[in-house]
This record gives C-alpha cells, structure tokens and sequence, in this order.
C-alpha cells in the first residue's frame, strides 16, 4: 500500500490589532523594496523584500501598460529559481528566529498574500498585517494626533547644558525626543549616529508614547524643543500644543552647565575622534566647532563669530600641548550669555505662567514622584 504525504496548509487570518503588535514589539518582514523600506518602517521591522527596486519598477511599468495579469506574470518570472529561493531562506530564517513575526507589504495585498503562500509551501505558517504598512502608519500618526489633543504631556523647560535630557532619562515616565532623532537640538547637537528617517521618527514617537501610556496613564514627561531636532521636524500640532501645556522648569547653576557642555559636546566628540583616528581627532574637534559655529553666525554677529573662531585657535593649541580643556569654557561662556541664554528668557517669558513647577534635577524627580 503506498503511504501519501499530507502536507498541512493552514492561511492564518490576517492581523488586525496595531496596538498589541507595537506594544509587544512584535518582529515584522516588511517585504515591501528596499526604496520604500527606507522612506520609512516601524521600530521591530526588517526590510526581507519579494522583488528588489528594479523588479518592483519593471512589475509596476507592466501593470501600467498591460494590466494586473501581466504584471503578476512578470513577478513571478523575475523573482522565481534561484532568486526565489534565496528569498525564502531569508525568510525561514527570521521566522526560525522570531516564531511570532508577521509581515506586511504597503496595503497588506498580493505582496503579502504570495509570500505567505509561499512560506506555506514551505510548512511555514506566518500571518501578514491587514492593511499592511499604510494602515499601521495610519495607526500611529492618528495615536500621536490624539495623545496632542488630548495634551498628555507635560513639558521639561531649562536653559542649554541644565541637564534635561539626563532628568528625561531618569524619570520613566518620559520620552526622549533627541534620542529617537539621534540628536541633541541645537547648532552642536550633532551625533555620530545617523538622523532616522522623518517617518521612522514620528512612528517610533508614537510607540514610545503608546507603550508609556499603556503603563501609565499620566501625562509623559517630554523636553521642550524647537520645530527641528537636527534635520527631524517635530509635528507642528506638537509644538502649538506645548505652549499651553504644564511646564516644569529645571534649573542648574551656570557652572555646571558649562562643565556639562564642555564634557557633553566637545569632550565626547574628542572621544569619539580619537578612537575613530587619533592623528586627526584635533583637527576633526577643531572643525566640529567651527561648523556650529557657522551655523548661527547670522545670529552671533560678525563680532562674536570672530572672536569665537580665535578663542579656538587657542584653544586647540592649549589642549594639544597642554591637555587643558579650559579655553574652550571662555567659547561656552560667549554662546551662553550671548546667544543661547537671551533666546531661551525670550521664550520662556511666554509660557511661563504654565510653569507648575521649578527646582533642581533631584528636586523634580522627587516632586513627580510624589504625584
């Protein structure tokens, strides 16, 4: 009697709840090309794509010309023997990591639909996303309007180097904005970590958000910022939101706000370079600065631009020979009391009367505590 192999073939339904997927960062293969991978994805996402960027322009010129059937045919030409099968195994191979991933395409349709059919194949059971990238953004653009409206935050003022962002990072009630923008927010902010995507910013802002709600319904502790962090724009409804909502004032003696910006950013980008190439690192340090620099030149004036550049000559001398970081305090001191200190008073003066709190950094954490 001949034995016959029953292959189990079970389409799992198609996932609908956004919320539980980001909340428990469910991994995702986002089999979309790589083109609209890096226009934007979510958090736990890997880019694993059907075709590549020229398969999908030459599926999609044919369907243009010739109709579905066509283009479906030319898909499945393209993207068939040994590159299909490459394409599987990347697949196996995440889904042998992550049991629990799903995947999604841009609308959650044929995409989708044959990888999955494919992987089914293969005794691989996977469910896709409905609605697939375009709805799950939708998702949580809609999240991030609502928590706005609904003013579910509370802003943390201070001048520049009073130490926000480490207040931000100890209270876990909070979002940290520069850190999904890997950037600090002003003329030296730059890091050494790529700027994400504007969509990958605003998609990993709202499931910060979502996951701290979900813990705590209280209003999220968020830095006050400007309409840009670096080349990432801050939702324009965020930024009017702010100037009504409950503000807390960090204070810190000028001092230490000098020392935490000498060490902050000039220290650490010394680091930085030093590792990276120590015969360059001063001339790497000396010309970070003057980059900066010449970003607010409008704003500094021709005066102070000149002086500033001339304290550096300085300074990098002093710290090559004499491993003395003090010169660069006296360009600290200029850019504080000159630029950045007037321009924060301006603003602050006029959302000062939402200010329901001030104190130190320990002095905030123990007041948020105690609410």
């Amino acid at each position: 009697m001949k034995r016959f192999n029953i292959i189990r073939v079970i389409i799992l339904q198609p996932i609908t709840d956004f919320k539980q997927l980001f909340l428990s960062d469910t991994p995702m293969i986002d089999v979309r090309a790589p083109v609209e991978f890096d226009k934007g994805a979510f958090p736990s996402s890997i880019n694993a794509p059907l075709m590549n960027n020229e398969e999908r322009e030459a599926v999609g010129t044919c369907y243009k010309k010739s109709g579905s059937d066509a283009a479906i045919k030319l898909g499945h030409q393209l993207v068939n023997g040994d590159i299909k099968n490459q394409r599987l195994q990347q697949w196996e191979n995440f889904t042998k990591q992550h049991p629990d991933a799903c995947m999604y395409c841009f609308r959650g349709g044929l995409r989708s639909q044959i990888t999955q059919q494919w992987l089914n194949e293969k005794r691989i059971e996977i469910p896709y996303v409905e609605g697939g990238y375009k709805a799950m953004r939708t998702y949580l653009l809609d999240q991030l309007h609502l928590r706005t409206d609904e003013g579910q935050f509370i802003v943390l003022s201070g001048k520049t180097g009073s130490g926000k962002t480490e207040v931000i990072n100890e209270w876990p009630n909070s979002i940290d904005l520069e850190g999904l923008a890997n950037h600090r927010g002003s003329a030296f902010g730059k890091t050494f970590v790529a700027q994400p995507a504007q969509i990958n910013f605003e998609n990993a802002w709202s499931v910060a958000w979502l996951k701290r709600n979900h813990v705590d319904n209280s209003p999220v502790l968020i830095e006050d910022e400007s309409h840009l962090i670096g080349r990432v724009v801050i939702l324009p409804e965020y930024i009017a939101a702010t100037k009504f909502a409950n503000n807390i004032l960090l204070e810190a003696p000028y001092e230490e706000r000098i020392a935490r910006i000498r060490r902050d950013y000039f220290m650490d980008a010394f680091e930085h370079y030093q590792k990276s190439d120590p015969a360059t690192a001063y001339d790497l340090l000396d010309g970070f600065i003057r980059d900066a620099i010449l970003r607010i030149k409008k704003r500094l004036g021709g005066e102070r631009f000149t002086l500033i550049n001339a304290i550096l000559d300085s300074a990098i001398i002093v710290l090559k020979n004499q491993n003395q970081w003090s010169g660069f305090d006296d360009i600290i001191n200029i850019l504080l009391s000159k630029y950045y200190d007037p321009i924060y008073e301006y603003q602050y003066q006029q959302k000062a009367e939402k200010t329901i709190f001030k104190g130190t950094h320990a002095e905030i954490i123990q007041w948020l505590a105690s609410k």
